[in-house]
C-alpha cells in the first residue's frame, strides 16, 4: 500500500495482510517450490485495494484458503471428505536431553503428551557417575517407549539438544533393538522436553519425516508392482485400459495413481480418472496417489500413471 497522497514524499509502500477474493483465470503447479499458484483478478478486497486488477495466490501446506464455485460436482465433495478423515501415518517422538524427556505421540488433531519427566545428570567432570547415571536413566526411557511402542507399533523419532539424542537412538538399537529398529530419524531441536517437541511441530521438522514415511509407503507399493511384472504374475495391471478392466471385474485391491494423471491433464481425463477411482473403492479397492516428485512416482508415470494389485488373477 502507498500513499495515496498527490503531494506525499515518494515511499517504498507497505505490505499489509488482508483478505482477497480472486476470480480465478489460471491455475498452476509450482513442482520446485510445492505450492499451488492461483491466478486471476481481485473481486472481493478491502476498500484500500482496488478491484479487478490482476493478482495471483501462492497456496502451502497448510495455507488457510476458502473455495467458491458456482456448482459443485459431487466427486469433488467426495475427494474432500475423503481426504478430511484421513490422518497422518502416527508417529512416537521422544524429546530427550540430560535435564529429562518427555514422550508424545501424534493425533490427527495433534500431539498427544504419554510421559514427561524431569532428571539431572551428573556433570561431564564426574565420569563414572554420569555413564552410571546415563545407562539407568535410558533403560528407564525405554521402558516408557516400549510399553508406548508396543500398545501403537508406530515409527519413532528422536530429537533432543546436544548429544544425548545420539546416544539415546543407539542405545535403544543396542538394547532393545525391536523398538530401536523403529527409528527413522534423529533431529535436533533446542529445547527439550515438550517444549522440544512443540519447537520441532513449529519448525517443521516432524512434516520433514512425516513425507519421507509417505514416499516409504509409496515406493514400497511401487516396488510391488514392479516386483510382480517382473515375475510374470497375473495378480497386477498397469496402465489405464488393463486397470479399467480389472476395476470392472472387481479385482483392484490397491489402485495406484500417480499425482499428474490427475493435475497436468485436461478435464476429459481427469474425470475419467477419478471415476475410476470412485469405482475401484466401491468395489473395496483402496486408493494411493502417488508423488511425481520422487524416484516411485516416475516409474508410475512410465507404466502409463496408473497400476493396480489385485486379489486374484486376471
Amino acid at each position: 500500500m502507498k500513499p495515496d497522497d498527490k503531494y506525499a514524499r515518494p515511499v517504498r509502500g507497505e505490505r499489509v495482510s488482508v483478505f482477497l477474493g480472486v476470480k480465478v483465470k489460471d491455475v498452476a503447479w509450482d513442482r520446485f517450490l510445492g505450492r499451488l499458484r492461483i491466478h486471476g483478478t481481485i473481486c472481493e478486497a478491502p476498500e484500500t485495494v482496488p478491484t479487478g486488477v490482476h493478482h495471483t495466490l501462492s497456496i502451502a501446506l497448510n495455507t488457510p484458503v476458502t473455495i467458491v464455485k458456482e456448482r459443485w460436482p459431487r466427486h469433488h465433495i467426495e475427494r474432500l471428505e475423503r481426504a478430511r478423515k484421513t490422518s497422518e501415518k502416527p508417529l512416537t517422538i521422544v524429546s530427550i536431553d540430560d535435564e529429562g524427556y518427555a514422550i508424545a505421540t501424534t493425533t490427527q488433531y495433534g500431539v498427544e503428551l504419554r510421559i514427561e519427566e524431569r532428571t539431572r545428570l551428573p556433570g561431564k567432570l564426574e565420569a563414572e557417575k554420569r555413564t552410571a547415571a546415563t545407562n539407568a536413566y535410558f533403560r528407564k526411557v525405554s521402558e516408557g517407549l516400549r510399553r508406548i511402542w508396543e500398545e501403537m507399533h508406530t515409527s519413532i523419532v528422536v530429537i533432543g539438544v546436544g548429544f544425548v539424542k545420539n546416544d539415546f537412538a543407539q542405545y535403544l538399537k543396542n538394547e532393545v533393538p525391536e523398538v530401536g529398529k523403529e527409528v527413522v530419524d534423529v533431529k535436533s531441536v533446542n529445547n527439550g522436553g515438550m517444549a522440544g517437541i512443540r519447537e520441532a511441530l513449529r519448525s517443521g521438522v516432524l512434516s520433514r519425516t512425516m513425507r519421507q514415511l509417505r514416499i516409504g509407503d509409496e515406493t514400497e507399493v511401487v516396488e510391488e508392482v514392479l516386483k510382480r511384472l517382473g515375475k510374470g504374475e497375473k495378480t497386477v495391471a498397469y496402465g489405464p485400459e488393463e486397470v479399467q478392466n480389472a476395476t470392472q471385474q472387481g479385482a483392484v485391491e490397491k489402485l495406484l495413481v500417480a499425482d499428474t494423471m490427475l493435475r497436468d491433464v485436461d478435464d476429459e481425463k481427469r474425470l475419467s480418472m477419478e471415476a475410476l477411482m470412485t469405482e475401484a473403492e466401491r468395489k473395496a479397492g483402496n486408493v494411493m496417489v502417488i508423488s511425481t516428485e520422487h524416484e516411485a512416482g516416475t516409474k508410475l508415470v512410465s507404466l502409463g500413471g496408473v497400476a493396480a494389485l489385485l486379489r486374484f488373477p486376471i
